[in-house]
């Protein structure tokens, strides 16, 4: 196999023959000599090939490649005459792969976000869409690290489902009846029962559910895999599909489950700031300046705590104003959330205790009887980046709850049943992967952290 760029960039010296492979950024062609820029995307830097009229083919080769081409080069890896890099290569052979039409959309210039998404089978050839999969890379690969250091099961969660697990009922349909003609039954209604699933499947919303059960099973589990939300957002914060990380720890209430929050986004972070250097400068140059300061701000800061009755009351009091009024029971807006961390305290902020009536029908109920053991994470520039709560494990009160909100209790007998054999104490919370990278980038919409962005009227690649 070919040399990898990046493992070239990185040695302590020149010297020896190598073989790299990739596609050109650019060709600049000379009287006497060629150079190739030529990437492989495993790092934010190509290479520097320089070709001269000794290389074989070189007026019916070297001298027709132009950018986007891919390209395999042999030669001898020598210092750099030239500013900004250490090596280059001394072409010994150069073969065209891959030759490229006239109309090739990806030039030497910049293109706009909006453009690169019409083309997303090409985008990951550019700068910005390269290192912003590398950030991704080098951020699951910290997820994983961090759950795994910590004796946690990584348990895959079905992304076929029957349960709601936020009760909002944004969910796509899996079924298998023809949509023209479906079966019905008597009174007009879709017998689903006739169905693949023999009931009215959907593609999952959170692996939560599942993943309480592995942890009163396993004690500490987390899930990472691909959710959905049929929610008619076009906005730069939603995507219909996108990846969910969540924990959830037995004999865990919230003061541990806060704790384990800011130690994981402190972890990453951490990682990615170490492990991809030279992409996080570039989005620190071109996207985001004051980026790596953020981060770093949130790697060393420690989490300010506060309840909900405290961020209302600091909201009350602040001398701007806001679009959305703030009254407690009302759920906190973007605004808010932003405030609290960027200007109240100026560090990443945990607030807990929201009020019962605007959180989900599984979290534990406080002594008050208003409040829930929930918490919500605050980071600076995005607001709310993990959502989290101690679950409701006493069996009476849950089932109570679901009572009230008129959740058909029958739908989730299994999940009661963990509340009548050997219920204990839980916790756990939830984070969109999207959103910790579109975080630690910069970049300002969602749609351009994933590779293909799945939004409404939108599936194409």
């Amino acid at each position: 196999m070919a040399d990898v760029i990046r493992e070239l960039l990185a040695r302590d010296e020149a010297g020896g023959q190598v073989e790299v492979e990739g596609w050109l950024r650019t060709a600049r062609h000379s009287k006497q000599v060629t150079f190739l820029e030529v990437h492989d995307g495993s790092a934010f830097a190509g290479i520097q090939a320089v070709a001269n009229p000794e290389v074989p083919g070189f007026e019916e080769v070297v001298r027709g490649l132009s950018t986007g081409c891919a390209v395999r080069v042999q030669g001898e890896l020598v210092d750099s005459p030239g500013k900004g890099q250490r090596f280059e290569i001394h072409a010994g052979q150069v073969e065209r792969v891959g030759g490229v039409d006239d109309d090739y959309p990806l030039q030497k210039k910049r293109h706009g976000f909006e453009f690169l998404r019409t083309i997303a089978h090409l985008r990951p050839r550019t700068n910005t869409l390269g290192a912003v999969l590398r950030v991704r890379n080098a951020a699951a690969a910290a997820v994983h690290e961090f759950f795994q250091e910590r004796g946690f099961v990584y348990l895959q969660a079905p992304i076929v489902t029957l349960a709601d697990a936020e009760g909002a009922g944004e969910m796509f349909r899996v079924t298998t009846l023809p949509a023209g003609d479906p079966p019905r039954e008597e009174g007009g209604a879709v017998d689903f029962g006739r169905d693949f699933f023999g009931s009215e499947a959907h593609l999952t919303v959170s692996g939560q559910l599942e993943a309480e059960i592995g942890a009163l099973a396993l004690s500490r589990v987390y899930t990472f895999g691909p959710t959905f939300r049929a929610e008619n957002s076009n906005t730069s914060r939603h995507l219909a599909e996108f990846w969910m990380i969540e924990p959830e720890v037995a004999f865990c209430e919230l003061p541990g489950l806060m704790d384990l929050a800011e130690e994981f986004l402190k972890a990453v972070f951490a990682r990615v700031l170490e492990r991809a250097p030279d992409d996080m400068e570039f989005f620190e140059a071109r996207i985001a300046p004051g980026i790596l300061e953020t981060l770093e701000h949130v790697v060393k800061s420690p989490f300010e705590r506060m309840t909900y009755d405290d961020a209302v009351r600091i909201l009350e009091q602040a001398k701007q104003s806001f679009e959305f009024p703030v009254r407690w029971g009302v759920d906190l807006q973007s605004e808010h959330e932003r405030y609290l961390t960027e200007q109240a305290v100026g560090r990443p902020v945990i607030v807990t205790d929201y009020p019962k009536d605007i959180k989900a029908f599984y979290m534990y109920v406080n002594d008050d009887g208003r409040t829930v053991r929930a918490m919500d994470v605050l980071v600076p520039k995005v607001g709310e980046i993990i959502g989290g709560s101690q679950r409701e494990h006493r069996h009476d009160v849950l089932l109570q709850r679901m009572r009230d909100l008129e959740i058909p209790s029958e739908d989730y007998w299994w999940y009661l049943d963990l509340r009548r054999f050997g219920t204990a104490p839980h916790g756990g919370f939830g984070l969109g992967f999207e959103r910790i990278v579109q975080f630690m980038t910069g970049m300002a919409n969602i749609r351009d952290v994933i590779p293909f962005p799945r939004v409404p009227g939108y599936a194409e690649f």
